[in-house]
């Protein structure tokens, strides 16, 4: 079914249009957690590959509240904690990086949607990998040395990746929403 008709359907049918829309939510958020793993052709630098699910935090948190981008980044840091090591948590990074992209309110710095989205996502990334440097140097296990020394690599190469990736995301997702907003604004 094309996405034209999917969501003439789904016009007069706001239970399904909900569901639908969970549905579609959930399966972006499902890619990124299979596709965060996968190091392809081009989504590795020294090792290092995109995040992306900071990636998907952003693009939700980009035209929502810092509420909604808190409880996003809440969410996918419990699930990322979850795939991986707990300590240091991913929670405290993607909740911040959730919180500062709506506060951002890009409309007034930037228009274009390429260029401002890739720029969040790359800053949004240093700030995420520095709260998890921040977390390892409270650990005490490592010399500082070493944590600040990864973490200048760590927090470029994410960042560069990051904000590559990040319109491949944030586009269809930015659509889907559109759609689904103006539907709910006809009814």
């Amino acid at each position: 079914m094309k996405t034209e008709s999917l969501i003439a359907t789904l016009q007069d049918r706001p239970i399904a249009r909900i569901a639908v829309n969970s549905a579609v939510t959930a399966a972006s958020v499902l890619l990124c957690l299979l596709v965060s793993p996968t190091r392809l052709l081009g989504m590795e630098l020294a090792g290092i590959g995109p995040n992306w699910l900071l990636i998907w935090v952003v693009a939700w948190s980009v035209k929502r509240t810092a509420f909604h981008g808190a409880l996003a980044g809440l969410t996918l840091g419990l699930i990322q904690d979850g795939m991986t090591a707990h300590e240091p948590t991913h929670t405290l990074s993607l909740m911040l990086v959730g919180i500062l992209t709506a506060r951002l309110r890009k409309e007034r710095y930037l228009r274009e949607d390429f260029i401002s989205v890739a720029l969040i996502a790359f800053g949004m990334a240093v700030i995420a990998e520095t709260v998890t440097a921040i977390q390892y140097s409270f650990q005490g296990d490592r010399s500082l040395v070493e944590i600040w020394t990864y973490h200048q690599l760590i927090a470029l190469g994410s960042a560069v990746l990051s904000s590559m990736w990040a319109p491949i995301v944030y586009f269809p997702l930015k659509h889907w929403w559109q759609q689904m907003s103006a539907l709910e604004q006809q009814t």
